[in-house]
């Protein structure tokens, strides 16, 4: 089995990364520039393009799409959040998760022989639920919102190819992007997702879990 996450060089990507291969699984990570990584950098279409060129013929059983960023935290409302802090993170956090996945739909195909069901897990969040709606932070908000509703309906288009995809919230995790006060550690948020990530079917194609394999409202 072949595994292949963005962002893998630190937090979440690293430890699933990590986790993966002491498992005894072929993991390829990726990320903007790291030795001994495939170069990705998902805001770049043409970087997108080349990594599918180079992994061609490279059957790949699992997509992890973990790679984002969170920039404004500190934007106030008046004045604040302005419209290049938005293209940015839609770029990466939306954008950059389609392009990945149209990018390696032929490597998620020819894993159909191997693994049975190809899976793309795609790392949301809650705040980008309408039920968890607690102001601020409105780019990041609506980009993962937008990841969530991407990731329900590629759950239906790929379903008959056999395809499923999941969505995760990895719970505020004590990453650099959550910081020292968040309330799950990267091991248990790695853990979990690994966990409900190895565990998805097409049965439950396009849902949407926490780390810890609650049930999340979209």
């Amino acid at each position: 089995m072949t595994i292949l996450i963005t962002g893998a060089n630190r937090g979440i990507g690293k430890g699933l990364a990590d986790e993966w291969r002491e498992a005894g699984e072929h993991v390829i990570g990726t990320a903007r520039s790291e030795p001994g990584m495939e170069v990705l950098d998902v805001a770049d279409p043409a970087n997108v393009t080349a990594l599918g060129e180079r992994l061609e013929n490279q059957p790949i059983s699992t997509l992890v799409c973990n790679a984002g960023i969170l920039l404004d935290r500190h934007e106030q409302l008046e004045g604040g959040y302005p419209p290049e802090l938005w293209a940015e993170h839609f770029q990466v956090n939306v954008t950059g998760v389609f392009l990945t996945i149209q990018a390696l739909l032929p490597n998620l195909r020819l894993a159909l022989a191997g693994v049975g069901t190809p899976k793309i897990a795609i790392i949301s969040s809650k705040l980008g639920s309408q039920a968890s709606a607690g102001g601020g932070r409105y780019i990041y908000r609506a980009s993962k919102a937008a990841a969530l509703n991407l990731g329900r309906n590629l759950a239906v288009d790929l379903r008959e190819q056999g395809i499923a995809v999941g969505i995760y919230h990895p719970g505020w995790v004590a990453t650099d992007m959550g910081g020292s006060d968040a309330e799950v550690s990267v091991e248990q948020s790695v853990d979990g997702l690994r966990r409900q990530i190895d565990s998805l079917t097409l049965a439950e194609t396009g849902c949407f879990k926490a780390w810890d394999g609650k049930d999340m409202v979209f």
